[in-house]
């Protein structure tokens, strides 16, 4: 009985694992009743790694190349069974395959605005999406991991805990690049970079690596989205003040003329309710003050219109404290048009 029954044994000559779809990342070659001939060949191919698993342990890990299988290409395999290298002898063992080319196009985002901590702005909440790209590095930290004994283990399997991971560490990431947050938001090449700089040791906990990650979008609050925008705006002045208040009254003009009817001094009133009023009048002062160096006679009563009232001087002051205080104007700027305004004011 027990010879027809070694005779009825099948004998492995080539393990080998051709991939027949996309995202299998762990496959565990189809062993059944059959064992591995004392010589046979393991192929492993280009984006492949296999290991050896013996009675619940490692026994070996298998870069891409063919591979002879002896007791002598297997020497923890000899050791654990306690061969005598003169013995050759077939040997069942369980082969699991691993793909360590990229996992491309994995989609992350966050399904509820997330809140983060910015030393500017305090707690900000935010949406983002974006992808990422990942691979297997590490294939027994993986199959002790991860995989385990099951037959196939793909993508999917995992996108759920990975996708986590990433909602999990955005705040850390923006936290520890010491990146104002205004500065991420606007350039999201360095938001991708901190997020993976983030993700990459957790990553490796699990034996796998991010290849790549993008950021595609990030939503802010409107009011913030706003201070972006005009932060946006100042860069393309520069930190000239003359610049500053022109770019100020660019920006007031449409609102100034919705506003529309009534005479000047409401006018003026909807003007100053946009914070910008005063922006306008300055501007239009110092035209006029240019003009009147040309023109001395014909516009002699003209610096009784472009005098400011202490009141619009205050409202102004009042304005660019609050751009300093968003991070618009630097403290010298501030302080430099801070004394030119109290100046008017003597």
């Amino acid at each position: 009985m027990a010879l027809m029954d070694f005779i009825k044994k099948q004998f492995i000559d080539i393990i080998q694992w051709t991939e027949d779809g996309d995202g299998t990342l762990a496959w565990r070659f189809p062993m059944r009743d059959m064992e591995i001939q004392n010589g046979g060949q393991l192929v492993v191919r280009e984006s492949q790694m296999a290991i050896f698993v013996n009675e619940g342990k490692v026994a070996d890990v298998f870069g891409p190349g063919t591979h002879k299988l002896t007791t002598q290409t297997l020497p923890v395999l000899t050791y654990l069974k306690n061969w005598d290298k003169l013995f050759e002898s077939p040997f069942k063992s369980d082969v699991y395959f691993f793909s360590t080319r990229q996992q491309i196009d994995q989609k992350w985002g966050t399904p509820q605005p997330i809140t983060i901590r910015d030393k500017d702005f305090g707690a900000v909440r935010l949406r983002a999406f974006g992808n990422y790209a990942f691979r297997i590095a590490d294939p027994k930290l993986f199959h002790t991991e991860i995989s385990g004994t099951r037959e196939e283990y793909t993508v999917t399997d995992v996108e759920g805990q990975l996708r986590g991971l990433v909602l999990q560490n955005i705040s850390d990431a923006v936290a520890s690049s010491g990146i104002p947050f205004l500065d991420l938001a606007a350039n999201q090449m360095e938001f991708a970079k901190a997020l993976r700089e983030q993700l990459d040791p957790e990553m490796a906990k699990l034996g796998l690596k991010i290849e790549s990650m993008t950021v595609q979008s990030v939503s802010l609050p409107e009011e913030l989205q706003k201070i972006l925008d005009q932060k946006i705006g100042m860069g393309m002045v520069g930190n000239d003040m003359g610049k500053f208040m022109q770019y100020q009254t660019a920006q007031a003009i449409p609102k100034f003329a919705e506003g529309g009817g009534g005479g000047g001094s409401g006018i003026a009133g909807d003007a100053m309710g946009l914070g910008a009023g005063v922006a306008l009048g300055q501007v239009l002062a110092q035209n006029l003050q240019a003009g009147l160096q040309t023109h001395a006679a014909p516009v002699a009563a003209a610096p009784a219109v472009a005098a400011l009232k202490p009141e619009d001087i205050m409202a102004t002051l009042e304005k660019l404290a609050d751009l300093k205080g968003k991070g618009i104007l630097t403290p010298e700027e501030f302080d430099a048009k801070k004394a030119e305004l109290l100046k008017k004011l003597v």
